[in-house]
Parts: C-alpha cells; structure tokens; sequence
C-alpha cells in the first residue's frame, strides 16, 4: 500500500500544491487528500484519475508528474 500516496504527495511537494488546493480542486475533504498522502489509505484506480484531473486543472505538467511517478514507483517502496 502507499505507492499512490508516495507519488501524490512528491508531486504536491515539487510543484507546491497544497493538501486544501487538490481537495477543493476535486471536491473532497482535507481528511481524503491527508489519508492519501500519509499513507492511511490508497486511492483506488477511479480516484487516482481524478486526482489527475484535479491536478491538471492546477497545474498541467504536475498531473504529468503525478502519473508517471505513479506507474515508475515500485509496489514495495
């Protein structure tokens, strides 16, 4: 579990996109971004598309980002 999360929040990290700003961009709560991020629980395949999009709306080249550390990241790291 994590790889998700790990790829979701280097991403926020590198382009300085806040927890709040993904949240509101996608219409959820802090708590699901925060749970995502840390690890707690891992978004499944419907949500890791719209945290894309959410980031796409912010920040085009961070939804890029999102993805490809999301598909290079090993399952164990």
């Amino acid at each position: 579990m994590g790889r998700a999360g790990k790829a979701l929040k280097q991403t926020l990290s590198i382009f300085g996109i806040s927890q709040n700003q993904l949240a509101a961009a996608m219409g959820v709560g802090h708590a699901n971004v925060s749970r995502w991020v840390n690890e707690v629980r891992d978004p499944g395949g419907e949500t890791i598309l719209e945290i894309r999009t959410a980031l796409g709306q912010i920040n085009p080249d961070a939804a890029e980002e999102f993805i490809r550390l999301y598909l290079t990241m090993p399952k164990n790291e």
